[in-house]
């Protein structure tokens, strides 16, 4: 578990980190910093590739171990970015945050630990697990009620998910109906660099 602190992380690898850091606050004061630094010096090549592994690894609370794992995973494919891509966002955590069910990927991947989750109609409590095309993830019908389902009913049902889901906020279940695709300008994520980082 990542548990450094998040504002500090954010400062140092952008607001596209954390939820919390992704606010008019932040902005502000990440505009200021700008002004006070104005002549902070380039970052070399490694230093850039660096700066987007990190970014990455917090931003889906991975370790260092599991992105490498899924980096090299996807250069085997005949397409590594949009593979790699696919395989951080259909964890199942990631799918259950995109969905709207929890409000950060830390809270996502608690439900799925305590088992709220479920994968095809089972409990599914491994938050790494890659969700198929095809797969239904639901929300657990005694949990339904509890915590944060029951808190944040309106901001589930105006939550927009990816295309690539299909969601029933009446009853808190989603079909995955085709795969996720890899779009550069779509994402905040610059993943051509992590390629670069763990090519050398």
């Amino acid at each position: 578990m990542l548990t450094k602190p998040k504002y500090k992380i954010c400062k140092r690898l952008g607001n596209g980190v954390y939820e919390k850091c992704q606010t008019q606050k932040f902005a502000l004061s990440e505009a200021r910093a700008k002004k006070t630094f104005k002549h902070r010096r380039n970052l070399s090549d490694f230093g850039r590739q660096l700066l987007e592994k990190q970014k990455v690894r917090f931003a889906y609370g991975i370790s260092e171990k599991q992105l490498r794992k899924y980096a090299t995973d996807s250069m085997k494919s005949k397409e590594p970015t949009n593979e790699l891509f696919r395989l951080l966002e259909t964890r199942l955590d990631n799918v259950v945050y995109r969905l709207g069910f929890a409000p950060t990927r830390r809270a996502a991947r608690q439900m799925v630990n305590h088992g709220h989750i479920l994968l095809n109609g089972r409990k599914m409590t491994i938050p790494s697990h890659k969700v198929q095309k095809g797969d239904t993830v639901s929300v657990k019908e005694n949990s339904k009620g509890k915590g944060v389902f029951a808190l944040k009913k309106d901001e589930i049902e105006g939550h927009m998910a990816p295309k690539w889901l299909v969601v029933d906020t009446k009853k808190l279940s989603a079909d995955t109906k085709s795969l996720p695709e890899f779009v550069a300008g779509d994402t905040v994520f610059d993943l051509p660099a992590v390629f670069e980082f763990y090519s050398r």
